[in-house]
């Protein structure tokens, strides 16, 4: 056999993997009884990809590759034609063993890792159908325009924006300015849709979460409110406060995560004080609450165009006064910034504590101290529209609660500025 090749491990691997995706996904239509293709029409055909994959790389072309697809639409359309279904027309499994055939393909030609993982995601998406379905019969009008309104800013507006700074400290430039105002937006859109897919079926603890991620103001506001017509849910409020105040400190972390990723650790050690203060309050509130009526917080549209242009002349204007003060008047005035800017805005002073950080125009404990006392400013404030608002009984309930979480940040925003002095 002058052509044979010598066996290699590697290509019956890849045929093992392209199979096993193949199982898997089948695996999820065998439970579908309209399905026209299971379990072993799923494996043959990822096997087919790998083949037609393989077939293809030695001939240089693409077509066993192509054939090869063409073949699988034409069969299982057939089999759905001869064997029509009113309920069910197939179209689902149509593209997920069209899906399940391209991924045998990408096996082969060494992207395994990937192919298995969306072999994973096409299942889930494959049997919660009904949960898919339901949430998106839940939505309204305005969840799907902020849908669309998200896609807008993230697609259309951020490519377009020049990629370069214009200002004289090197810090403002407008498409990453823009993309912060997309990561903000879409975190906050997380929350918001949660809070109004939800509602108030999963209790307090989920609201206070989610209203935490979308907006821990107007939760702190919306539940401050509510004690005053009824004192009864007093601890209920005081719950979901503090809740929703601790998750504002965790959603600063995930924001680090993805726009300075070399700030997370020390970022995640600055919080952990708090956070372990924080929880062993809410251990606490979660005993004494009473049954109360669970309010979700009316928040604004975070995609809203409108909305989001403030948001991004906030921060750009926080950034280059944070690059000027950082300049002119050192860590110290920048600090005195952090405060101020902390008390209504946290998002704009802890990007602008991070992009300076990424810039190497402000040292690493130096920017955890700001957000810290970003952090704490923002918590000082709320808590003032809690007693403001809610009144004394629901001032001395999350006061020690919130004070808890306060002393933790002070003592890691101490600790950070004994590193950044240098003593």
């Amino acid at each position: 056999m002058p052509f044979a090749k010598p066996f290699d491990p590697a290509q019956v691997e890849a045929f093992g993997i392209a199979v096993g995706i193949g199982l898997l996904i089948g695996l999820e239509r065998e439970r579908v009884a309209s399905a026209r293709a299971g379990l072993r029409t799923f494996g043959l055909v990822s096997l087919l990809g790998a083949l037609a994959a393989m077939i293809g790389e030695d001939m240089s072309s693409v077509a066993p590759f192509v054939l090869g697809m063409a073949l699988v639409g034409i069969m299982i359309v057939a089999a759905y034609l001869q064997h029509p279904d009113a309920v069910d027309p197939g179209t689902t499994s149509v593209a997920a063993l069209l899906l399940c055939y391209s991924l045998g393909a990408a096996v082969w030609l060494g992207h395994a890792t990937i192919a298995v993982m969306l072999a994973v995601v096409t299942t889930i998406l494959l049997y919660f159908k009904t949960e898919l379905r339901g949430i998106a019969t839940r939505l309204e009008a305005r969840e799907w325009v902020s849908i669309f309104q998200l896609g807008v800013l993230s697609l259309v507006i951020l490519p377009i924006l020049p990629n370069r700074t214009f200002d004289p400290y090197d810090a403002v430039n407008p498409r990453q300015v823009w993309w912060m105002v997309v990561l903000i937006s879409g975190l906050s859109l997380a929350g918001y849709g949660t809070l109004r897919l939800v509602g108030a079926r999963y209790g307090t603890a989920l609201v206070g979460i989610a209203g935490g991620l979308a907006s821990s103001t107007a939760t702190t506001l919306i539940y401050a409110r509510n004690t005053r017509s009824t004192p009864a849910a007093t601890p209920v409020a005081a719950l979901v406060i503090v809740l929703a105040n601790l998750v504002m400190m965790v959603r600063v972390a995930l924001i680090a995560a993805v726009v300075a990723p070399g700030m997370l650790t020390t970022l995640v050690i600055t919080i952990s004080p708090a956070l372990a203060l924080g929880a062993v309050s809410l251990f606490w509130y979660w005993r004494a609450q009473t049954v109360g009526k669970t309010l979700l917080p009316e928040t604004r549209n975070p995609t809203e165009l409108r909305a989001a242009l403030t948001f991004g002349m906030v921060y750009a204007l926080v950034l280059f006064v944070s690059a000027w003060l950082q300049e002119i008047a050192g860590t110290q005035g920048f600090y005195v910034l952090a405060l101020v800017s902390g008390l209504t805005d946290l998002d704009a002073i802890a990007l602008s504590s991070m992009r300076l950080f990424s810039l190497g125009k402000l040292q690493l404990d130096a920017a955890a101290v700001a957000i810290g006392l970003a952090m704490f400013a923002n918590l000082v404030f709320k808590t003032g529209i809690a007693v403001s608002v809610g009144g004394r009984k629901l001032g001395l309930q999350i006061l020690w609660g919130m004070g808890a979480v306060g002393i933790g940040l002070l003592m890691s925003i101490g600790w950070h500025a004994i590193q950044a002095s240098g003593l």
